[in-house]
């Protein structure tokens, strides 16, 4: 036992581990076994202490982070998620006919979409459909699902533009004026697919919000897919560009690992501190430069 339990001291394992691994082995067990099980029982030991250590660390760090929130007045807007989420401004005709492959009104992608800002908890979500909307499906205008918008009427979500029939001919008003209108003055987002050039054009305030604040989308079958990334990949990530004050830090971009000896320039998918936001062509590039 002495031998055994001397190797085992020159190792580094105390006589408590040592008497642990002899009960369960027995007195008589070889040298290699007993190394065997410290092995085992080491690691194990190494393991509950990480865990241990960083339960107390992410213990610690929460009620550094409340006793933050408690002391600091400017925060307690922020604990409530709902309100700082952003309104939310839908331009109902550019998503059912994304839903409808562009060839059906579908006022189910509507739907979907009102669902997904929901559910994460927006309250102002606000949908602009032309009122002619409202008239029965015609061969060159087929609109399926149609009491989905009776039904976000009703909930106060789904707002009809104006429109009338005068001598005949139907007059309609300018729907994406309404959408951007409300999404500027409410300094929420617009969901959609279009840029709406014509409006940006007309003021300058309008283009700036409309670049900054335009979130377009996908639907995958009968799933609403916003991109993770909306303003590209040095922008805010989502939730951060649904928020109002981003609490949810940005993911650090990783480091180019070649730094300034990069060889692949603007497409090198790392970032580059040294360039800023302007992007900078590969060695490649500049050598052909050069020599013309």
């Amino acid at each position: 036992y002495q031998t055994k339990l001397e190797f085992a001291l020159k190792l580094g394992y105390s006589e408590e581990q040592v008497q642990l691994v002899l009960n369960k082995l027995g007195t008589d067990a070889l040298i290699n076994d007993i190394l065997g099980e410290l092995v085992k029982l080491g690691n194990k030991t190494e393991t509950d202490q990480t865990a241990t250590n960083a339960n107390t660390s992410v213990m610690r760090e929460a009620s550094s982070i409340e006793s933050q929130r408690s002391e600091s007045p400017l925060q307690e807007d922020v604990t409530e998620d709902g309100d700082n989420l952003r309104p939310v401004v839908i331009d109902g005709s550019n998503v059912a006919m994304s839903h409808g492959n562009k060839e059906v009104f579908s006022c189910r992608g509507i739907k979907l979409a009102v669902d997904w800002f929901l559910e994460r908890g927006h309250k102002d979500v606000t949908v602009f459909v032309p009122a002619w909307r409202k008239e029965q499906s015609r061969p060159d205008a087929l609109i399926t699902d149609q009491e989905i918008l009776r039904k976000l009427e009703k909930e106060k979500i789904l707002v009809f533009t104006p429109s009338r029939r005068v001598q005949g001919r139907r007059v309609v008003c300018y729907d994406d004026r309404f959408i951007v209108k409300l999404a500027f003055e409410s300094d929420g987002i617009i969901v959609s697919n279009d840029n709406y050039r014509d409006l940006a054009n007309e003021k300058p305030e309008w283009k700036k919000f409309i670049d900054e604040r335009l979130l377009m989308y996908s639907f995958v079958n009968d799933k609403f897919m916003p991109p993770d990334d909306p303003l590209g990949r040095h922008g805010p990530s989502l939730d951060n560009f649904l928020r109002k004050k981003p609490i949810v830090p940005e993911h650090k971009k990783q480091p180019c690992p070649y730094g300034k000896k990069c060889t692949y320039g603007h497409k090198c998918k790392y970032y580059h501190p040294e360039r800023g936001n302007q992007p900078q062509r590969s060695v490649a590039d500049e050598l052909r430069a050069m020599s013309r």
